[in-house]
């Protein structure tokens, strides 16, 4: 997971390296008769990530940049300060001046992503709607099929040299097998790409992964999560505070509505009941979530099952009907009931851009 999460940083890192180009806030700029090339002033970036959602506030900005600084994709230009600061500083991206640090695991990070992008981009890729065992993976592949396909681009100058790439790819979070059953074989076996490298980031959903990574740390998880009273089966909970997010939330002293669906999905309640869920929900609608250039829109959380615990106002989720308290059931077809909300996420950010979520609702 922290390897994943490393990669994911780079990805939103150099997103926004790109996006700050591309609006002329990185340039040279000279200070005390030097010039410092392809460099941003951190108060102009901190006023520009506010002005385009990228952050509630100035303070969560500098929190965002701090934690590309931790993560080497920022500096300082005379390297003098190690903290971000909301001033008249100047920074760099060390792609923009070379000192990126390529280690060994960037490097295979960077084998990973472009492998991605050869395979997606490719009119007859490998990546295809594959069972395994009854059960169905979006863009999925036999590992001997991507090995071919690194010998044919010469990514790889034996099916040993493959096979060992393949691995360090499945070793860095990159690749892994559709059930997470097995380590990478030259055979039948289907492979995924763990990360969606084409999906936009957001800077904020990576500093809330970073902080959720250190507070899961070392703690022991419950057995008697539904009885708990932060868990979505409880009906009352206490008001959270109020906050500036822009996401619709749970509102968790509200009674939970029970919901009329026009169309009902593949599971009943007598299925749910006998696979051990409480009676406490009825399974309602299925949504078709169209994934737009900033991603879906929703967030999930909670253990088997997750939940929805927040809708973008604006979003392609929200347009789709998507509803915070909503229990996902189904991923494209594909039962979550017994998936963390890792697990879930990784289907959604992974699998095509349209998403056929079939959700349920707790009764009154």
């Amino acid at each position: 997971m922290a390897r994943q999460h490393k990669g994911e940083v780079m990805i939103a890192g150099e997103q926004l390296r790109l996006r700050l180009h591309g609006g002329k806030l990185i340039k040279d700029r000279r200070y005390h008769l030097r010039t410092y090339p392809n460099c941003f002033v951190a108060q102009e970036l901190i006023d520009w990530l506010v002005s385009h959602k990228e952050a509630p506030d100035r303070a969560t900005a500098v929190c965002l940049m701090q934690h590309l600084m931790d993560n080497d994709i920022v500096h300082h230009v005379c390297d003098k300060r190690s903290v971000f600061k909301d001033a008249k500083l100047l920074y760099r991206f060390r792609k923009d001046d070379g000192t990126f640090p390529f280690n060994t695991e960037v490097k295979i990070f960077m084998r990973g992503q472009r492998l991605y992008e050869q395979l997606i981009g490719d009119k007859n890729s490998i990546l295809q709607l594959r069972e395994e065992h009854g059960v169905a993976y979006q863009r999925s592949f036999p590992g001997c099929q991507l090995i071919d396909r690194l010998l044919q681009n010469g990514e790889a100058e034996s099916r040993r040299r493959g096979l060992e790439l393949c691995r360090a790819l499945q070793e860095h979070g990159i690749i892994q097998h559709v059930a997470k059953k097995h380590e990478f074989f030259d055979s039948g076996l289907l492979y995924q790409f763990c990360i969606n490298f084409r999906r936009r980031r957001r800077l904020s959903e990576l500093l809330h992964e970073s902080e959720q990574d250190d507070d899961n740390k070392g703690v022991v998880v419950s057995t008697q999560e539904d009885n708990h009273s932060d868990s979505p089966f409880v009906l009352r909970k206490s008001r959270p505070q109020e906050g500036n997010s822009a996401f619709q939330s749970v509102g968790l002293s509200e009674d939970l509505k029970q919901v009329t669906s026009v169309r009902r999905g593949s599971l009943n309640s007598l299925q749910l009941h006998s696979a051990g869920f409480p009676p406490l929900v009825q399974l309602t609608s299925t949504s078709m979530v169209i994934g737009d250039a900033l991603g879906w829109g929703f967030v999930v959380r909670g253990r088997s099952p997750c939940y929805v615990q927040a809708v973008d106002p604006g979003s392609p989720a929200a347009a789709a009907g998507v509803k915070v308290r909503q229990f996902v059931c189904q991923v494209n077809g594909q039962c979550v009931l017994y998936l963390d909300y890792r697990t879930v996420s990784r289907l959604v950010m992974t699998g095509a851009r349209t998403v056929v979520l079939e959700v349920m609702e707790p009764l009154e």
